[in-house]
C-alpha cells in the first residue's frame, strides 16, 4: 500500500509540473503576443503623422492612403488573445497593414519633393525602426508558440492540455505576397 501511495504522490507532482509547464508556455506565447501588439500600437501611432504628411504630396493615393487608415483602425481594436482564430484574425490585418504601408514607402519614391520632405524623412526613419521591432517581436512570439504547441501537441502534454483547456495558438506567417519573388524592374523608373 505505501508503494502505491509513493507511486501515485509521484504521478500527481509530475502532472502537476507538466500543468505548471503548460501555463508557463502559454502565458509566455501570450507575453510575446502583448510584444507585437506594443510594437503595432507603436506604428498605428504613426501611422497618421505619416499620411498626414503624405496627404500634401500624393494626390493620386487616395485609395491606398484610405486603405491604411482603415486597416490601422481595424487592427488597433481589441481583440481576445485566448481565442486562436482572433488572434489569426489580428495577425492577418497586421500583415495587410503592413502591405498596404510597404505600397505607400515605394509610392514615395515617385515623389521628389516628398522623398526630400525632412519630416517624411523622419518619419520613415522612425517607421523603418518600428518594424524592426515588429519583427524581433514576431520572431519571439513565433519561438514561444512553438515551445507551447510542441508542449499542447505532444503526449502526455496533449491530455493535461485538454483538461486545462490550453489551446495551441497560430504562428505569425508571413501572407503570400511576401513569400513571392521580387522583380527589381517593378520599383525603378
Amino acid at each position: 500500500m505505501d508503494g502505491f501511495l509513493l507511486i501515485l504522490a509521484i504521478a500527481v507532482i509530475l502532472i502537476y509540473l507538466w500543468y505548471v509547464s503548460l501555463i508557463k508556455k502559454r502565458n509566455t506565447a501570450r507575453e510575446a503576443l502583448s510584444g507585437i501588439d506594443v510594437q503595432l500600437k507603436k506604428r498605428a501611432n504613426l501611422l497618421p503623422n505619416i499620411l498626414t504628411i503624405a496627404k500634401r504630396f500624393m494626390d493620386h493615393e487616395k485609395q491606398l492612403l484610405t486603405e491604411i487608415t482603415e486597416l490601422r483602425t481595424q487592427l488597433t481594436q481589441s481583440y481576445n488573445p485566448a481565442d486562436k482564430d482572433a488572434v489569426k484574425q489580428h495577425l492577418d490585418l497586421a500583415n495587410q497593414l503592413n502591405n498596404r504601408v510597404g505600397q505607400l514607402m515605394v509610392s514615395v519614391e515617385n515623389y521628389p519633393e516628398l522623398k526630400s520632405d525632412n519630416t517624411m524623412l523622419q518619419a520613415m526613419q522612425t517607421y523603418n525602426e518600428v518594424e524592426a521591432h515588429i519583427s524581433a517581436a514576431r520572431r519571439f512570439y513565433n519561438s514561444a508558440v512553438t515551445e507551447l504547441n510542441n508542449a499542447v501537441e505532444i503526449f502526455p502534454g496533449s491530455i493535461i492540455a485538454s483538461m486545462a483547456k490550453v489551446q495551441a495558438l497560430p504562428f505569425y506567417e508571413a501572407d503570400e505576397s511576401a513569400k513571392s519573388p521580387v522583380n527589381a524592374g517593378d520599383y525603378l523608373n
